[in-house]
């Protein structure tokens, strides 16, 4: 064939252009929608920051403060949770956790998925190979005898490959992808869950056991004051209701002490259900210390924008970019379908001779399908796509709100919660000294009993308040942490699953 023959000409016009129509869809320009909160934290963590975290002008040096605050809180976690055992338990989590188990491999579905529904782009080739044999009756072949004959044929070929001119395919592609990427997502978003969940358990383990420390001493304290009390009711020197009411918290700081025994267990139950296998009693945290986390607030000027970098919001907006393309795909539909069924092969009588010369065959059949009444069905179809994208843009806001409520609360809450500590240790050195001035008035016959046992039971109350008002304000730190996503640097040491 000469270049210039028209069909040639014709060819080599029409391919450019089969091949550009292939690549274009018919999806709507994807926009992020603005976002639905404010720019900034209603308050801020601490006091020593409020003054740095009033609303920012729109001027170069605030949107520079705003870039360094999110490279300073972009960490992982193990630059977050600094206590050593916390970060093996992590670790083991990370690679036993069932849970996020399940999640890893619900990627690895999406991932398959896809693949699948990518295959589409391409022709399927298939080889075939047929062997035919056939009795002919005479009353067939106008011989006075039947006859036998065998047929052999071989062939590669296309099946029903439709050309994507208007985009369908490769928007269901584009859909697939995007289900894909929000399966990744979801991974993070309960692998950060995860490490929040093993912290607050690792943290209430820590305070029982500080408790049952309390409730131990509590107990040798007030055994040792009930035997004095035994040895002084012994010579007369106090009544028995004296000796009664110090047997009472001698009874009540035991049942303390056997109530944090339960308490131990299932926090160590709890904790080895999230890490997936026993827990080594040498990662067990020995008392409720100060160094469980390494970051103490918020950076000054860390804008509300951070929270587009959560999991779940970046799964939300994934999903929306799918439904985006899902009305490509519904839109295609209204357009003709061409697709291609072709085949080249060998036939013959003889399997000896099936790829010689002149047994060779061919067959292309192009099949062009344009819809005309399908009852409404694909106005419908195109409804839906459309609705459910209007769906994915109120979940993708509503993910962003339910991220800056979950900030702001425990933004206010932190501030609260420090102010509360402080007010507590206060409490505490109060009715430490309020207990001893009771004790020594009680020993020169000033006040009764009852007044040592009051003051007693106010300070035990007292250090047990400033132990929960500790654990609420570590836990509102690793809400606070997971709320703001956690840190982003994905594939940075301690952010990944091998681990």
């Amino acid at each position: 064939m000469s270049a210039r023959d028209p069909a040639l000409r014709y060819g080599l016009v029409l391919a450019p252009v089969l091949w550009l129509l292939s690549a274009c869809t018919m999806e709507p320009r994807y926009r992020a929608p603005p976002l639905p909160v404010a720019q900034q934290w209603p308050l801020p963590p601490t006091t020593a920051v409020a003054a740095d975290s009033a609303p920012a002008a729109a001027d170069s040096a605030d949107q520079a403060g705003a870039a360094a605050s999110l490279a300073a809180w972009d960490i992982g976690w193990r630059d977050f949770f600094v206590d050593p055992r916390l970060q093996q338990l992590i670790a083991q989590a990370l690679a036993n956790n069932r849970d996020l188990r399940v999640a890893v491999l619900n990627i690895q579905l999406a991932r398959a998925q896809y693949r699948v529904q990518r295959a589409n782009l391409f022709p399927a080739v298939d080889a075939s190979g047929s062997f035919t044999k056939e009795k002919l009756p005479a009353v067939e072949t106008g011989l006075p005898y039947s006859i036998t004959e065998s047929f052999y044929q071989a062939g590669v070929g296309v099946s029903s490959f439709e050309l994507d001119l208007f985009g369908r395919i490769r928007s269901l592609t584009h859909a697939a992808l995007e289900q894909y990427l929000a399966q990744e997502q979801a991974r993070r978003s309960a692998q950060l869950s995860l490490i929040a969940q093993i912290a607050n358990a690792y943290l209430t383990l820590a305070s029982d056991r500080e408790l049952q420390h309390l409730a131990q001493d509590t107990l040798k304290s007030q055994e040792d004051s009930f035997t004095l009390t035994q040895k002084r009711h012994a010579i007369g020197a106090v009544s028995g209701l004296d000796l009664a009411q110090a047997q009472t918290t001698v009874e009540s700081a035991r049942a303390d002490a056997a109530r944090y025994d339960g308490n131990i267990a299932q926090d160590i139950d709890a904790l080895s259900l999230l890490v997936g296998a026993p827990v080594d009693a040498q990662l067990l945290p020995p008392d409720f210390g100060a160094s469980t986390m390494g970051i103490d607030s918020l950076p000054a000027g860390l804008p509300s924008t951070v929270l587009l970098r959560r999991p779940d919001v970046l799964q939300a907006e994934h999903l929306l970019r799918s439904a985006n393309a899902d009305i490509g795909a519904a839109r295609a539909a209204f357009f003709p379908t061409i697709s291609l069924t072709g085949t080249i092969g060998s036939a013959s009588p003889a399997l000896s001779g099936l790829f010689k010369s002149g047994t060779g065959s061919w067959s292309f059949m192009p099949q062009a399908t344009l819809p005309l009444f399908q009852g409404g069905a694909l106005i419908g179809n195109l409804s839906v796509a459309r609705t459910n994208r209007d769906i994915a843009v109120a979940q993708y806001e509503k993910a962003i709100q339910s991220s800056f409520r979950e900030v702001a609360d425990a933004l206010a809450l932190a501030l609260t919660l420090e102010r509360q500590r402080q007010a507590q240790e206060a409490l505490v050195a109060a009715s430490k000294s309020s207990y001893d001035l009771s004790q020594q008035r009680y020993k020169t016959g000033t006040d009764s009993y009852l007044v040592v046992l009051d003051a007693q039971r106010s300070y035990y109350g007292a250090q047990q308040g400033l132990i929960a008002t500790r654990l609420a304000q570590q836990n509102n730190r690793v809400t606070l942490y997971k709320a703001l996503g956690g840190g982003w640097q994905e594939h940075s040491r301690g952010t990944t699953a091998s681990e």
